[in-house]
């Protein structure tokens, strides 16, 4: 039986030094709102995820977070007590699209990681 080939980890994101984390924020916020809005039917709950989803992003980049995927952790955890019940979406779903709207806006290949 062949030897099975080491598999490379994939490399940690890491977001530039926020310079100005509430326009961050409001970008995201706005951002992810076009997102949800344009996924499913828009929706009044829309607006409150993106809100909640960039205060948290904003207090941890104050705080000096720069890695993508503790950004989406936080996002993950903290929107576990968002009421979800009015929406199409969950926290999963939402920590993701952050993910690649930031991915996006880095210019990374989100298909190949590059």
């Amino acid at each position: 039986m062949p030897e099975p080939t080491p598999v490379e980890p994939i490399p940690p994101i890491t977001l530039p030094p926020a310079q100005n984390p509430q326009q961050e924020g409001q970008w995201l916020r706005s951002a992810l709102l076009k997102w949800l809005n344009s996924e499913f039917i828009p929706e009044p709950a829309n607006q409150q995820i993106a809100d909640r989803a960039s205060q948290i992003f904003v207090r941890q980049r104050m705080e000096g977070e720069n890695d993508l995927g503790s950004l989406v952790i936080a996002i993950v955890t903290e929107m576990e007590a968002f009421d979800f019940s009015n929406s199409f979406y969950g926290q999963f779903t939402v920590a993701n699209a952050v993910s690649e709207l930031l991915l996006d806006s880095l210019g990374f290949d989100r298909c190949c990681g590059q």
